[in-house]
């Protein structure tokens, strides 16, 4: 605040306040409450709650009702609120209702206190049925429903009883009576409604059991039979896979048979094939050379055939030249020429003999003498035999003289 050129503070105070948001447990104890059918029971639940503080509007709620209390307050404030509704529901129930179901007491006691608690800002987040007992041993046998009602008429029959003396006494005692044979149909009744419900909830169980049981069954069956189709999808994509690989493999050989076996057969049979080629080629140039050999050859045969032929026709021509010219000296000449042949042809089977057994008579040279002699004496008789067989005589024609043409 600013007057005359001063500032002036004022001093503002502030207050905080603070809720508890934790989770409180609350116990709830309902002792000996009536219920529908007058039998008093004591019950006890357990309750846990909190203020919501993620709900805006619980929130609020919640502030307005609790800011500045302390967590035993709101704790106080809330079990008794769970306490009154869970009075109300017993009061609205059997004793038979409340020990049999005891989740429908729970829910119905979560379901009426959560719509109270709401607008106070807190959320029931659980309550669960701890204990339910009586102190008349009603729990123990559900067929003495009625017993306090029994007991009651017996105080009031006996009190009768008294007032009257003697007229009531005989009917009290007969009420009495009637009273417990009610009280034993009452429980009769009791147990067996008992045992009839008890018999219908054993069949829904067992219902509901065997339900469960075949639904687990039929579960289990779906299951197994889609393990089944994945354990055959598996092994058709294994199968697949094992055929990939094989081919895979085959390739993997064929370019290796290719590699290993194929080029280097290729290879080798070009090679032959080349080295065939190379072998034709030189088997053709060796016959062609062969051929031109035998053809030179043979024309220089022929030639020199033709030559010597040539030679000894010119040669005879001269030897008839000469034959006219000389006459009997050309043929002695070609007798002498000839006649170390014919020594040689003479003594031929001589030198190829190994062996000569000679015949003698007693008289005469013995030996290789003889032998010689023998050689002589056929050479000494040559100049006849040519003479018979030529009509020319050696001795003669060293006799005469030569004539010219």
């Amino acid at each position: 605040m600013v007057a005359g050129g001063r500032v002036f503070v004022l001093p503002c105070i502030q207050q905080i306040q603070r809720i508890s948001l934790n989770t409180l447990t609350l116990n709830v104890k309902s002792e000996k409450v009536y219920t529908r059918h007058g039998v008093p029971i004591s019950v006890t639940g357990i309750a846990q709650v909190k203020i919501q503080g993620q709900n805006k509007e619980m929130l609020a709620a919640a502030c307005q009702m609790f800011l500045g209390k302390t967590e035993a307050e709101i704790a106080h404030i809330a079990l008794e609120t769970l306490e009154g509704h869970q009075r109300a529901i017993m009061a609205h129930m059997t004793v038979e209702e409340i020990y049999k179901d005891r989740q429908k007491f729970s829910e119905q006691v979560f379901k009426v206190a959560s719509s109270d608690l709401v607008n106070m800002g807190i959320s029931v987040v659980s309550y669960t049925l701890k204990d339910i007992h009586d102190d008349q041993d009603y729990l123990h046998s559900l067929g003495k429903a009625r017993t306090a009602q029994v007991q009651k008429d017996a105080r009031i029959g006996e009190a009768e009883a008294k007032r009257d003396a003697g007229i009531r006494e005989a009917k009290a005692k007969q009420e009495k009576v009637s009273a417990q044979y009610l009280s034993e149909i009452e429980m009769a009744k009791a147990q067996r409604d008992y045992e009839l419900k008890k018999a219908a909830y054993d069949i829904e169980v067992n219902t509901r059991r065997a339900q469960a049981d075949l639904a687990y069954q039929l579960q289990v069956a779906k299951t197994k039979q889609q393990i089944e189709e994945q354990r055959v999808q598996v092994q058709v994509v294994e199968r697949a896979q094992q055929v990939a690989v094989q081919e895979q493999e085959i390739a993997r050989r064929e370019k290796e048979l290719e590699a290993r076996v194929r080029k280097p057969a290729e290879a080798e049979r070009y090679k032959l094939e080349r080295l065939a080629e190379a072998e034709r080629s030189q088997l053709i140039m060796q016959a062609e050379a062969e051929a031109e050999s035998v053809r030179m050859r043979g024309e220089a045969e022929a030639f020199a055939i033709g030559a010597r032929a040539r030679a000894e026709a010119e040669q005879m021509a001269k030897k008839a030249e000469a034959f006219q010219l000389y006459q009997e000296a050309a043929q002695l000449d070609m007798l002498l020429e000839k006649l170390p042949q014919v020594a040689e042809e003479i003594s031929g089977p001589l030198t190829s003999a190994n062996k000569i057994t000679l015949v003698s008579s007693g008289s005469g040279t013995m030996g290789a003498a003889k032998v010689t002699g023998e050689v002589l004496d056929i050479l000494s008789r040559l100049p006849e035999s040519v003479e018979r067989l030529t009509g020319v005589s050696i001795s003669q024609v060293n006799h005469k003289p030569l004539r010219t043409a």
